[in-house]
């Protein structure tokens, strides 16, 4: 029986799988956007989430509890400066999940993760057209 257990293990042994969450949501919070399968992008959602509610308490506490996490101190800067007051107003929901098909190699279903008020960069949109 799997009671209370939560969480996908997404066939890797704790410690990888804890390394390449922290991995992905360093770059997340970096990048704002990333691709990935669907099930990473669930699991990584948790986090991210997590590390933005402590960027909007905005003490020493809660910036040594996101160094736990993300060991970028670049990353935790802008976290806690530039996204800490993107989102001070907004009560969760931080994060958005679209799915994208399948990837051609495996069928694994991707998607692309980003931060609510990501905006595309002027230099891509001025390619497109």
């Amino acid at each position: 029986m799997r009671h209370k257990m939560a969480g996908n293990r997404l066939g890797r042994n704790s410690s990888h799988r804890e390394a390449m969450i922290r991995n992905m949501v360093t770059s997340l919070l970096a990048h704002e956007r990333i691709v990935t399968t669907a099930a990473k992008a669930k699991e990584v959602r948790k986090v991210a989430d997590q590390m933005i509610t402590l960027a909007k308490r905005g003490d020493l506490h809660a910036r040594r509890q996101a160094l736990a996490v993300v060991r970028d101190k670049d990353v935790v800067a802008k976290l806690f400066d530039k996204l800490r007051s993107d989102y001070i107003d907004r009560n969760g929901g931080y994060t958005r999940i679209i799915r994208t098909g399948n990837r051609l190699g495996d069928a694994a279903e991707m998607a692309i993760l980003e931060l609510v008020n990501y905006t595309e960069p002027a230099e891509s949109v001025k390619a497109e057209s």
